[in-house]
């Protein structure tokens, strides 16, 4: 079954860092751009980053450059979501999301509206 697992959320105080874990059940994700976004309460659900599964090309929201760091792991079949100096404004539900591959593709785009496949989420409190 087609299917993508979050993991790693956690309370953390300001300036803390945490990773997060996407993995992939039933399809490889080097055949895929995967993206992780994130949605706060009563906020729409925003793109942070992604990956591209054939290159290894990455994106980033003006609003994490500097602080996230994407990442992905073949042989775990993970994509992975380093997060550093975290803010309180970072408190959300993450989720990771994936897109199949067009022919000779070799870029994302972290706010891509086509990503799909999402996993269950994973949430992040930002708070001292």
């Amino acid at each position: 079954q087609f299917k993508l697992v979050e993991s790693g959320g956690d309370l953390v105080q300001p300036g803390g860092s945490l990773r997060l874990s996407c993995a992939a059940s039933a399809f490889t994700l080097n055949n895929y751009n995967v993206g992780w976004f994130h949605q706060a309460p009563g906020k729409e659900r925003e793109g942070l980053s992604c990956i591209n599964g054939y290159s290894g090309n990455t994106d980033y929201s003006e609003s994490v450059k500097g602080r996230f760091t994407i990442s992905r792991d073949d042989a775990e079949n993970t994509v992975y979501l380093q997060m550093n100096g975290l803010k309180p404004e970072d408190t959300a539900v993450y989720y990771c999301a994936a897109l199949p591959l067009m022919a000779g593709q070799s870029t994302c785009h972290a706010g891509d509206p086509d990503f799909r496949s999402w996993g269950q989420g994973t949430r992040v409190t930002v708070s001292s």
